[in-house]
């Protein structure tokens, strides 16, 4: 049977070798669907639309100057600041509390962190209190904080630290729990050492996991300084922000608002910058 097929087959005429091609031509990839592309213009070209119809909007009068200043009376608000020195006051002060805070907190929770995901007594204990006390907004520990530490600059910086050390030790043992079994349990079997399984195998495991916490602990930490300086700062993002709304002026109210972003934006790109030096072997 199979050489009385293969004679047939042998037998075809060209018409029929093209029927048969045409039938069986490759159907068309249909699973491109849940992979988005980034756009490199797509929005900054809808930001530029937001920012012409607001300024549109406050030139032709429609929505009035006090509620919602234009775009460009906010840009002159920000030159006056920068020019006379008062914005690289601010920023500065809030930056100090930033850096110390968050250096602080994540010193300790990256410490925390991993002795919860490597050690059976650590995670038994240090789980309980994590899940009790993550769930405290960390600004309302102030007024006691500034009770412990005096009124000065510690009570802002530890309020900061104790925000971003509860995400990070979260992100920290999160990222140790992912790391594949397998790993450490092939480095156990040739008898690596503890120390050098946790730098070789748990630690680059980890480190996605641990720079995801650190985008979120920056957001933290500036949410966490500018309610801080509201409370009780004469210097400040946040302290500025509310001195401007209390005294009714909103354009230089979203110019402090402008420059959060932007600073936000700057620590975006840094944690970028850091994710692409330490994870290039993903």
């Amino acid at each position: 049977m199979p050489s009385a097929r293969s004679s047939m087959l042998d037998r075809a005429t060209p018409e029929t070798k093209e029927q048969s091609s045409e039938t069986t031509r490759p159907v068309e990839f249909r699973g491109a669907g849940f992979a988005p592309v980034n756009s490199r213009y797509a929005g900054w070209i809808a930001l530029a639309i937001v920012l012409a119809v607001w300024q549109l909007a406050g030139s032709a009068g429609w929505v009035n100057s006090l509620f919602l200043p234009a775009p460009s009376a906010i840009a002159v608000a920000i030159y006056k600041l920068a020019t006379s020195g008062a914005l690289w006051q601010h920023l500065s002060w809030s930056i100090m509390r930033i850096a110390s805070g968050w250096i602080i907190g994540t010193i300790a929770g990256v410490i925390v962190g991993f002795a919860i995901g490597l050690s059976t007594l650590a995670r038994g204990v240090g789980i309980t209190f994590v899940s009790a006390l993550f769930p405290i907004p960390k600004i309302a520990l102030l007024p006691l904080l500034i009770l412990w530490l005096g009124i000065g600059e510690e009570p802002k910086i530890a309020t900061i630290a104790l925000g971003v050390f509860f995400s990070t030790a979260i992100s920290v043992y999160s990222g140790v729990d992912a790391v594949p079994r397998n790993l450490i349990r092939m480095a156990q079997s040739f008898n690596v050492p503890f120390h050098a399984i946790v730098r070789r195998v748990i630690w680059p495991g980890a480190l996605p996991s641990i720079l995801a916490g650190f985008r979120i602990t920056s957001s933290v930490a500036l949410l966490l300084v500018v309610s801080a300086e509201m409370i009780g700062a004469q210097y400040g993002i946040g302290a500025f922000v509310l001195q401007a709304g209390n005294l009714m002026q909103t354009d230089q109210l979203l110019a402090g608002v402008v420059i959060l972003s932007l600073f936000g934006l700057a620590v975006g790109k840094l944690i970028n910058l850091l994710e692409a030096r330490l994870l290039h072997w993903r």
